[in-house]
């Protein structure tokens, strides 16, 4: 049910966010990597430990990216490994109305704005051409202009010069400046597809997570859905960014780097090395037991401290 909070924005009265409430939300675009699943496996895991809750949530947002036998496949993956998930699968494509809804209440408080700039224009921009950083600032072009509704447009965020810190469960106190390291960032993009920046805020809304946990790769982008959700006068969940796996090249494993699909012919010889790539030290007695097995230890002994002392684990 959505009623109104106290922020004016529309709220679920119903949900609850006083117990743990994780998940695991992967992509459609190919099937599961050994990356992806060692982020499955961490997330379950802490979830399982805590008596917590474990949901499923298929980002599927970016469609032309999308591949058709993606979903079942990974569903498949995870079973084979004993990943069951609570409640139905929440799909980012069935939510539409939802982004909407508080896209239009952003608008309506003067929170957003409409943005024309091509890439091709902020690339050749000078203050972004000797910029050796992964994100380039967007300097506001648009944020004083009037743009009509029929022009092609993103919807960006005005963002604000002030720090915001969280502290990571793993990496630690984290501070941006978003105004200075990023600029105003892109909600919905030109094309009309709901960015993951904002959809992930308002999914985690939606389905009461109260911790996260993924992989390093996203602990930048954490800052600006706190923004978003205190904005929205949303709850923050806690936050742990786990380690990312990284070939012998140092390349992080990723459908983009061409990462091979999960062997599912022998999960429980697989489990048992993604159990120690976690720092768990599972027991040799455990090596060829069964999944079941394997994951009833590794709940039971479930520990991070030595995994804090990474950001990355090769292969």
């Amino acid at each position: 049910m959505i009623g109104i909070n106290d922020k004016g924005f529309p709220s679920l009265t119903t949900l609850s966010h006083n117990n743990y409430i994780g998940r695991f939300a992967p992509s459609p675009t190919g099937p599961l990597h050994t990356g992806s699943l060692f982020t499955a496996v961490a997330s379950y895991l802490d979830a399982r430990h805590h008596q917590g809750k474990w949901l499923l949530r298929i980002d599927d947002l970016d469609t032309p990216r999308n591949k058709g036998d993606s979903v079942a496949a990974t569903l498949k993956t995870l079973e084979a490994f004993g990943l069951y998930w609570d409640s139905s699968v929440y799909y980012q494509s069935q939510h539409l109305d939802d982004y909407a809804t508080f896209l239009v209440t952003l608008a309506q408080s003067q929170l957003t704005y409409r943005c024309i700039c091509s890439r091709k224009l902020l690339a050749n921009l000078p203050s972004n051409e000797s910029s050796n950083t992964q994100y380039s600032i967007y300097p506001s072009i648009c944020r004083h202009k009037s743009i009509s509704p029929d022009a092609p447009h993103a919807i960006r965020i005005k963002t604000s010069d002030c720090t915001l810190s969280f502290n990571d469960k793993l990496q630690g106190t984290i501070s941006h400046n978003l105004a200075k390291q990023y600029g105003d960032f892109i909600l919905k993009r030109k094309d009309g597809i709901i960015a993951y920046q904002f959809a992930v805020v308002v999914d985690d809304y939606l389905q009461g997570i109260n911790y996260v946990v993924r992989g390093c790769d996203l602990l930048a982008e954490t800052p600006k859905q706190i923004y978003l959700q205190q904005l929205l006068g949303f709850p923050t969940p806690a936050y742990m960014h786990a380690p990312v796996i990284v070939d012998q090249h140092g390349y992080k494993l990723s459908k983009q780097t061409l990462a091979t699909a999960v062997d599912t012919q022998s999960p429980n010889i697989t489990l048992f090395g993604l159990l120690v790539l976690l720092k768990q030290n599972p027991p040799d007695s455990l090596f060829g037991g069964s999944v079941s097995e394997l994951l009833g230890w590794a709940i039971i002994h479930w520990r991070t401290d030595e995994l804090a002392l990474c950001s990355t684990i090769s292969m």
